[in-house]
């Protein structure tokens, strides 16, 4: 007997989730969506990825600074045969608007979805916005399992039919409350992610020791989030901007020697794909701008392309 819902017998499940049900080593990246309504260079970027990666993400108003919307990124990307993962951030919708773009997802056929929360929008270029956070990523993937149920948020039947959503969410192994991080991410698998894609990871070590004593036995695939980075002033730039990271100095040494630093950048993500390769089910890599080096990456790391 199956344990499918009657959505997931009616949709054709996503060639991403295909992959995660098969075990395979995952990779997706990071797609950055257009500021304005040309979505020209965004399409070429993930071109290049098309046959490198199982997915691409594309991002919702990351760290709160306006981008088209994921969504319609999401679609333009599938319309050009390629896979996307759309990211749905808490901070921007209310109930009804997460809900309705929910729907529409389904209806566009996306149905891989990122659960976030969201960044603070002081982060961003629109400071005296209003955030919503009506919901967290929790709650969010929670609503996510209602719709594909066939119910809404106040538990009244869908009429026009269940979703077949496939949600996922994210992790920061580097947090520095490992309870806090233990108890989050328990409530993020009981509440229905059937992946995880990490934040940037720059202490390896610290992975392991998640993968061992936290996600040991949930049987659900984490991605390790690979940063290129670009130069030893990048590197030190995420270490004052980003909270729970730090790039380790003997790489930013390596990149302030190196006499092309953007290719030490290269390598040292490479090797870092090696080192995830070893430890867990997938990388998500993010190239900020610079997405036309993903294979590259790949190429060294020892990637071999994807299945179509």
């Amino acid at each position: 007997m199956s344990n499918s819902s009657p959505a997931e017998l009616a949709f054709p499940i996503s060639r991403f989730q295909q992959a995660v049900e098969a075990k395979e080593f995952l990779i997706t990246a990071e797609v950055m969506p257009p500021k304005g309504g040309d979505p020209t260079h965004m399409l070429q970027m993930a071109q290049l990825l098309k046959g490198r990666v199982h997915a691409m993400n594309i991002t919702d108003g990351s760290r709160a600074v306006l981008r088209m919307s994921s969504l319609a990124a999401a679609v333009l990307l599938r319309q050009h045969g390629l896979e996307p993962v759309c990211q749905m951030a808490c901070r921007d919708r209310n109930v009804i608007g997460l809900q309705a773009d929910l729907m529409g997802a389904q209806a566009l056929g996306i149905q891989n979805i990122l659960a976030l929360t969201g960044d603070p929008i002081k982060a961003g270029d629109h400071p005296t916005a209003r955030g919503v956070f009506e919901l967290e990523s929790v709650r969010l993937l929670k609503l996510i399992d209602k719709l594909n149920r066939g119910v809404d948020f106040n538990d009244k039947p869908l009429p026009d039919g269940a979703t077949a959503l496939f949600a996922g969410a994210a992790v920061d192994p580097q947090c520095p409350s490992w309870s806090g991080l233990q108890r989050r991410f328990e409530r993020k698998v009981e509440a229905g992610a059937k992946f995880f894609q990490s934040q940037l990871i720059s202490d390896f070590d610290r992975l392991e020791k998640f993968m061992d004593q936290i996600a040991a036995g949930c049987n659900k695939p984490i991605l390790a989030g690979i940063f290129l980075l670009k130069s030893a002033k990048n590197a030190q730039f995420i270490n004052r901007n980003v909270p729970g990271v730090q790039i380790p100095q003997d790489l930013i040494d390596r990149l302030e020697r190196a006499t092309d630093p953007l290719d030490e950048g290269v390598q040292i993500a490479a090797e870092q794909v090696k080192l995830a390769r070893q430890l867990c089910q997938g990388v998500h890599i993010m190239a900020v701008r610079r997405e036309d080096l993903i294979p590259q990456i790949l190429d060294r790391a020892g990637v071999a392309a994807v299945a179509g």
